[in-house]
């Protein structure tokens, strides 16, 4: 059973940062792509930030140069490096993978940005 666990998120002004965590289980399992996405109230989720096997990263343009997501492959982790944040950039965020042919999404986690 794929599980991925997100952890990172919260309150934070304007301007600060954040660094959200997902872990991916169980560690043999070999993603496609694994990344983060988020979803503002009303809307449709959509991409953050991705890693994609042997092809490198895709970033919304929203968040270039502001977010920045890496993998730690020993602990089977995805980071999501965020700062510079907005209150714009308030949303639930989602660790997601792709895989053997299925999508898995972890259960979210709130960040919210005060101005």
């Amino acid at each position: 059973q794929v599980q991925l666990v997100e952890s990172g998120g919260g309150l934070v002004q304007a301007g600060g940062s954040l660094r959200l965590s997902c872990a991916a289980s169980p560690s043999t399992f070999r993603f496609d792509v694994i990344g983060w996405y988020r979803r503002f109230p009303g809307k449709q989720r959509e991409l953050v930030a991705a890693i994609i096997s042997g092809d490198g990263t895709n970033y919304a343009d929203s968040v270039k140069g502001r977010f920045t997501i890496s993998r730690d492959n020993a602990m089977n982790r995805v980071y999501l490096q965020m700062s510079s944040l907005r209150p714009e950039d308030t949303a639930v965020y989602y660790c997601g993978a792709s895989g053997a042919g299925r999508t898995y999404w972890g259960q979210g986690t709130q960040v919210t940005v005060s101005s």
